[in-house]
C-alpha cells in the first residue's frame, strides 16, 4: 500500500469517526431533551392532580358530590400524587369506600342492568355512603388541611 492510499484511508477513517461522534452527540442531546420534557410532564401532571384533589375534597366537604364518587376520585388522585398517601390513617376512608363499592357497575355496564338490579346496586351504594359519610367528610377535611400545609407536607 502506498502513502497516498494510506493517507486517503486515514482521512476517510477520520471523517467517519467525526461523523459518528457528531451523531452520538446529537443522540445525547435528544435524550436530554426528552428527559427534560418527561420531567416537565411529570411535574405538570403532579400539579394538576393536586389541584383536582383540592376541588374534589372541597366538593366533598360542601357535599356537592356523592360520597362514593368523591371517595373514588380522591383515592385515585392521592395514588397519582404518591401511592403511600392512601395508606395514611386520615385518608383511609377513601380506600374503604372504594373497596366496598368497586364491584358496582358504572357507565355503560350500569345501563345494561335491569331496573331491579340497578335499584339493588343503588341501595347497596347508599348503605355504604350512609355508613361512611362522616369518615369520608373527615378525610376530605384532612386533605384540605394537608394541602394548606404546602408541598413540604407530602411526607
Amino acid at each position: 500500500m502506498n502513502f497516498t492510499t494510506a493517507l486517503v484511508l486515514l482521512v476517510i477513517g477520520v471523517v467517519i469517526i467525526v461523523g459518528l461522534c457528531a451523531y452520538a452527540l446529537n443522540l445525547r442531546n435528544e435524550v436530554k431533551r426528552r428527559e427534560a420534557f418527561r420531567i416537565d410532564e411529570d411535574r405538570r401532571a403532579h400539579q394538576n392532580s393536586l389541584e383536582n384533589l383540592d376541588y374534589v375534597a372541597s366538593a366533598l366537604v360542601q357535599e356537592q358530590v356523592d360520597i362514593t364518587e368523591g371517595s373514588w376520585r380522591c383515592k385515585v388522585l392521592l395514588e397519582i400524587i404518591d401511592p403511600s398517601l392512601t395508606e395514611r390513617p386520615e385518608f383511609q376512608a377513601f380506600a374503604e369506600v372504594h373497596q366496598r363499592t368497586k364491584h358496582l357497575k358504572t357507565h355503560s355496564a350500569r345501563k345494561q342492568l335491569t331496573p331491579r338490579e340497578r335499584m339493588q346496586e343503588d341501595k347497596e351504594r347508599l348503605v355504604v355512603e350512609d355508613e361512611m359519610r362522616s369518615a369520608v367528610l373527615a378525610a376530605a377535611a384532612e386533605v384540605i388541611k394537608w394541602r394548606e400545609k404546602g408541598p413540604s407536607s407530602l411526607h
